[in-house]
């Protein structure tokens, strides 16, 4: 069917009546499709001949140069299809390329007339003499027997053409201080293996760099170019010169995930250490809290080593994973000395003058620290005669009311009982120093607690600020 459409469509160029057409293609189709046949067999036959004459007195193992003393040209082209993969701790960049090679074979050509006009055969690219460009800086174990035997395509004035598809493994020095916000330059370096450049040399033809036309996406990587620099390299071995092509993929790491699973975590989980001097003290769950924090900082960053190379440079995810877990440590370390502040007691030396000036007058009203029952409008006379700070009712003015002369104690037992109420009256009194004194402490200690807690949310909120500028 599709050859009857061709042929009506043929003939319907040169005879525009489209009944005379279709009457045409009626009666003449088998005799179309005969002659159509007849040519390809002819050209298959030629084809055979071709093949056939070309490799008589061909031999592969030399360099197919008519004068040995000049160089063969050989055009290498490289167009990177995928980024499969990016070993950060090996430092392997795996790659699929597209590799093609020209060059001109001066015992490979033919007269297309005496071969009924044939000017393209494709034969086995192991019946030719192939150029031996290598990967410099392969780094695969496995398979280092360079691209599959594709065919090549030949042309009647000798161009080789060689196109091949590649996986490539090469060897890739990363730097990872801007992890997760790095970029990479990673070198594929051709030249062969062989040849010195007096024999073989290899060109761009024309071309700056490598094909990204037919790229795909990488999930985790943006490729921003591939440029190309030839080099011609005087080694210590040989005096000739050996030149080399080197191709420089431009990486750019897609962040968003490292984001959302390790920076983001770790920003949240860093504001819980502030948040653990606003913890009370009696609740016994403030070191816990700081331990806890610090274990979970432990398994992010064991995460980050396992996928970063042991190398000296230490990521930036890093650096902020030990800024925090310094930090958490810190305050961890404060919450333990402000504890003991807390739990002083009664035996404890009083509150130093100087510390209750600055800490108990100006500090407290500054971060708003307040009992139960003062606030700001409070006078601070009326609060401690509140509390008890005022000095009691004397038992030495017991009697000494407007009545007491009219009263007098004549029994013995009543002055017993006197001085049983003087003993109990100042054990309240002793008692209630002794609170007072405690009071004092606490609030010392709950007031450095609310100040580190404001000191350590600001260098919380300074490193992620810092951070996030030096990504950028």
């Amino acid at each position: 069917r599709i050859r009857f459409h061709f042929i009506l469509s043929l003939c319907a160029r040169v005879c525009p009546n489209f009944f005379l057409c279709f009457f045409f293609v009626l009666f003449l189709h088998p005799y179309i499709i005969h002659f159509f046949a007849v040519v390809l067999c002819a050209q298959g036959r030629y084809a055979q001949k071709l093949l056939n004459d070309l490799m008589e007195n061909y031999s592969k193992a030399l360099r197919p140069v008519e004068d040995t003393d000049k160089a063969l040209n050989v055009t290498l082209q490289i167009t990177l299809s995928q980024i499969k993969d990016m070993d950060e701790r090996n430092q392997v960049l795996t790659t699929y390329l597209w590799v093609r090679q020209i060059w001109h074979d001066a015992y490979l050509h033919w007269d297309k007339e005496e071969y009924d006009g044939l000017e393209v055969i494709r034969i086995p690219s192991d019946l030719v003499w192939r150029p031996d460009i290598v990967l410099y800086n392969n780094a695969d174990e496995e398979d280092s027997s360079g691209p599959p035997d594709t065919n090549v395509v030949l042309r009647y004035t000798g161009e080789i053409t060689w196109d091949a598809p590649a996986i490539t493994k090469s060897s890739c020095v990363v730097d990872v201080s801007y992890f997760p916000f790095d970029s990479q330059q990673c070198n594929l370096t051709f030249g062969s293996w062989t040849y010195n450049g007096n024999q073989v040399d290899i060109t761009m033809g024309g071309m700056e760099g490598g094909d990204l036309s037919d790229f795909v996406e990488n999930v985790e990587w943006e490729c921003h170019g591939m440029p190309a620099v030839k080099n011609v390299i005087m080694y210590g071995c040989c005096s000739d010169p050996y030149p080399d092509i080197t191709y420089t993929v431009l990486l750019k790491r897609r962040s968003s995930f490292y984001i959302y699973n390790l920076l983001l975590p770790c920003f949240l989980i860093s504001f819980l250490a502030p948040l653990g001097f606003y913890l009370p003290a009696d609740s016994g769950e403030k070191v816990s809290l700081g331990v806890t924090v610090l274990l979970a900082l432990t398994v992010f960053q064991m995460m980050v080593a396992e996928s970063m190379p042991p190398s000296e440079s230490v990521p930036l995810i890093g650096k902020y994973y030990i800024a925090t877990m310094t930090m958490i440590t810190a305050s961890t370390s404060l919450t333990i000395f402000i504890m003991n502040i807390h739990f002083c007691g009664a035996e404890a030396k009083p509150v130093p003058q100087w510390a209750k000036v600055l800490i108990i007058d100006y500090m407290s009203k500054i971060f708003f620290v307040y009992e139960v029952g003062e606030n700001c409008t409070t006078p601070e006379s009326d609060y401690h005669h509140d509390n008890g700070y005022s000095k009691p009712y004397a038992m030495e003015d017991y009697g000494k009311g407007p009545d007491a002369a009219g009263c007098t104690c004549v029994c013995g037992q009543h002055q017993k009982v006197v001085r049983n109420i003087e003993y109990i009256a100042n054990c309240f009194r002793e008692q209630r120093s002794h609170q007072a004194k405690g009071a004092e402490w606490k609030k010392v200690a709950k007031v450095m607690d609310r100040f580190f807690m404001w000191v350590f949310f600001i260098m919380v909120f300074l490193m992620s600020i810092l951070i996030m500028a030096k990504a950028s």
